[in-house]
């Protein structure tokens, strides 16, 4: 690990001595000129911590991204992956999609907080794949919120189709296609590797699994939305963890009279350790979780009908 410099650390305590004074400006301008000298600063309860500035462009924030680069990303279909640590799950799961995925296909990635370096090993896949674009943010997941990383990358992408992947989704094969073909159905707006289905018998709290056909939700570990339909119901962007607002998102789909559909057979993918799930903090995953899921009761029970109609629904 490098030393951090004298003048550095100069820097920062002046920073923190204009923080103390409520000089803000100030302290964006001591952070501006710390980041300019190739490191980065981080409030922390004890005081600050410094790191050497990442090999890479870190974009302002959210908003930025969505105002500066609106519309960049091309290509029939965008694939987003959010990563927010975890770099051998990020060089695994990257580099099975980016071998398997048809040419028209843009990886887009949205890293937060380079946390482990992960968002080095982004920027590494990045380097010999033209067809992976990079975004990477100072902030964490839990500060930037799924929903609004999901939303922001909406925003950019320029494509007919869009889909979202958890890093624990392992490609064997081509597993786009097989999923672009339920879309011949002009009502249907979402698709996705697995599925579930609402059992109303238990007051809605419970899914069970959906089989092929029509269904209730898609989960996040690979799902498709034609884009102008993200664009019009994107997921709630009160949801800060992915558990549940997968469902929400879905079901609001639903509710805005469009079909969520999965195709027949099996798709060439497999999954691993699910770390965004697993090994997330607890107390901040079940919290929001319950969250998300208070919210999609009050908007959703009290209208059944929007249910899939399909003979395996339970009610």
């Amino acid at each position: 690990m490098t030393a951090v410099p004298d003048q550095i650390t100069t820097l920062a305590e002046e920073r923190q001595v204009a923080r103390a004074n409520k000089d803000f400006v100030r302290s964006d301008e001591l952070r501006e000129q710390i980041f300019q000298s190739g490191w980065l600063i981080k409030d922390t309860p004890e005081g600050y911590a410094l790191t050497e500035a990442p090999p890479f462009v870190i974009t302002a924030h959210l908003g930025a991204c969505a105002d500066q680069y609106a519309n960049s990303v091309t290509g029939s279909t965008v694939v987003l992956v959010i990563v927010d640590g975890w770099p051998e799950d990020v060089y695994t799961s990257l580099s099975a999609l980016l071998n398997f995925a048809p040419s028209h296909v843009r990886v887009l990635v949205m890293d937060c907080g380079n946390i482990d370096g992960a968002g080095v090993v982004v920027h590494e896949l990045a380097k010999v794949h033209s067809n992976l674009i990079e975004f990477h943010f100072a902030q964490t997941l839990p500060e930037l919120g799924w929903a609004n990383v999901v939303n922001a990358a909406v925003t950019v992408s320029a494509s007919e189709y869009f889909a979202v992947m958890d890093l624990s989704t392992i490609w064997e094969g081509d597993a786009l296609t097989p999923l672009i073909g339920v879309f011949a159905d002009q009502q249907v707006a979402m698709t996705g590797w697995r599925a579930v289905n609402v059992d109303v018998s238990q007051e809605w709290r419970e899914f069970t699994a959906a089989t092929a056909g029509s269904v209730d939700a898609i989960l996040g570990y690979f799902l498709v939305v034609r884009t102008t339909v993200a664009r019009e119901i994107g997921p709630d962007p009160k949801a800060k963890f992915y558990r549940n607002a997968d469902m929400e998102w879905s079901l609001a789909i639903r509710a805005a009279g469009y079909e969520v559909v999965i195709p027949q057979g099996e798709l060439p993918l497999r999954q691993e350790r699910h770390h965004g799930y697993h090994d997330s903090e607890p107390d901040y995953r079940e919290k929001q979780s319950k969250k998300t899921y208070d919210r999609l009761l009050q908007k959703f029970r009290k209208s059944p009908e929007i249910l899939h109609k399909g003979k395996d629904h339970d009610n």
